[in-house]
């Protein structure tokens, strides 16, 4: 977990944003003393960690994700737990990963949490709505995950690979109304791209290239023994796995091709770009690295300053007595 909340290698800037609760200022020994503390317990699960992702195209400021910690931790029992928080940036992208010990050391036992992801999803939908951001279908209707919101079988099985129901139904009879025997429709049905096969309850079905299988009998309007007058008995189909496999080493060959073409094309346009990429990269960490730096700088001189308002000794007696003294506390 500490390795992979400071991974430099996919991640363009990591920043260590608190350590709290902790002695180890570090966010291995931080999680060790978590680990060392669980000993003590009969937890196994000593940890609670999460990741806080606001949509890709939003520039979310520190104190959103701060406030949004907060409040996981009153919804869960999290409060004054130790933590550690990590920010992440990627190709522009901040988002930020939370690691809780689960110890309570003063009971020493394990922080119950219970129904937490109904509870952590409550709350991204309070954030979502609270800051204008375009809520996710699953938040809006359950039944919205399936992006066409079909209820019937074939409509969901469409929903799945993308197609309209209707253009399925319609291209499988349009496949038996030109055909007159078995090996016809195959054909027919192979320019397609689906295949004939012995289905296991419903006797004939077609198999398309994403493997989805379709009962003729539904999509085709026909019983089964009309079907069994052109087509024959089913008996002698393929079953549905070797369709499968038949299709995949078909596809195998032409899509290794693809691949192999695609993945030399991207290789060659990607790298004068990721070449590009790692010099600013390492520029802008020597740039926050520097600014950190005269951040540091300036924050101790101006405390030497205004330390140096202060009179001490006997004149500081008097500057309490005249008021001079809360002046200047209040100018720092």
């Amino acid at each position: 977990m500490a390795l992979h909340l400071m991974n430099t290698k996919d991640n363009e800037h990591v920043t260590l944003h608190q350590i709290r609760g902790f002695i180890a200022q570090d966010v291995l020994g931080a999680l060790n003393e978590a680990y060392a503390q669980s000993k003590g317990t009969q937890c196994k699960q000593f940890m609670y960690s999460l990741s806080l992702n606001p949509p890709l195209d939003k520039n979310v400021p520190v104190p959103v994700f701060e406030n949004a910690l907060k409040r996981i931790e009153k919804k869960l029992g999290l409060e004054n737990q130790p933590r550690v928080v990590v920010f992440h940036e990627k190709n522009g992208h901040r988002h930020a990963h939370c690691v809780w010990s689960r110890i309570d050391i003063t009971k020493m036992k394990a922080v119950n949490i219970s129904h937490d992801r109904r509870k952590l999803k409550d709350i991204a939908k309070q954030l979502f709505l609270e800051h204008g951001w375009t809520l996710p279908q699953g938040f809006i209707n359950r039944d919205a995950n399936n992006p066409l919101n079909y209820t019937r079988e074939e409509w969901q099985q469409a929903a799945r690979i993308g197609k309209d129901p209707k253009q399925i139904k319609s291209a499988l009879q349009e496949c038996w109304a030109i055909s007159d025997s078995r090996k016809a429709f195959e054909h027919a049905l192979q320019e397609r791209g689906y295949y004939l096969a012995q289905g296991d309850r419903h006797g004939y079905v077609a198999v398309d290239i994403h493997g989805e299988v379709y009962s003729l009998t539904r999509q085709l309007g026909q019983n089964k023994t009309k079907l069994e007058k052109r087509l024959g008995s089913p008996e002698n189909l393929p079953g549905v796995e070797e369709v499968k496999k038949t299709i995949t080493g078909r596809l195998s060959k032409l899509f290794r091709s693809y691949f192999d073409e695609l993945n030399a094309t991207q290789k060659r346009d990607l790298t004068p770009l990721l070449r590009t990429k790692r010099i600013m990269t390492q520029k802008h960490r020597t740039d926050r690295a520097a600014q950190s730096a005269f951040h540091d700088k300036r924050w101790r001189t101006e405390e030497l300053q205004r330390s140096s308002r202060v009179r001490q000794g006997f004149k500081a007696l008097w500057d309490k007595l005249n008021g001079k003294y809360w002046k200047t506390r209040k100018q720092n």
